[in-house]
């Protein structure tokens, strides 16, 4: 019975809403799970840059630091990196936004909770970010 050792990759995601309380999930290309949308955190970066940064590459997506409000930090398995565990500093933002896909994004949908619920979800979306967005 060995113990299973499991890598962290720590990443900053959006949990992105709408006024009609639509969610905003994305698929990078080459995968089959939603998420939001957000990445790794660089050394020497903030969460909170990290995510500005990832927005603006991922979804075309600029927003100033005071437009986020903390969440907390969530963990989960990595839903593209078998073994590994994402450690993610979550932050909302309600916005309208047309998104712009760019990057290693392939499809990005604004989704209502139970439409969300429904579709192949990464773990970190499905365990804590769902839950989160009924209580905004």
């Amino acid at each position: 019975m060995g113990q299973k050792i499991h890598h962290t990759i720590r990443i900053a995601a959006a949990l992105l809403d709408d006024d009609a309380g639509r969610l905003l999930l994305v698929r990078k290309v080459g995968t089959r799970w939603f998420m939001q949308a957000g990445g790794k955190i660089e050394d020497g970066e903030t969460a909170l840059s990290a995510l500005r940064r990832e927005l603006t590459e991922e979804i075309g997506l600029s927003l100033a630091e005071e437009e986020f409000r903390y969440l907390g930090r969530f963990a989960a398995s990595a839903a593209n990196e078998p073994g590994f565990i994402v450690e993610a500093e979550v932050y909302h933002a309600r916005v309208r936004h047309i998104v712009m896909i760019q990057s290693e994004i392939e499809e990005a949908v604004w989704v209502s909770q139970t439409e969300a619920a429904a579709m192949p979800l990464a773990p970190l979306t499905r365990e804590h970010i769902l839950p989160l967005a009924r209580t905004l």
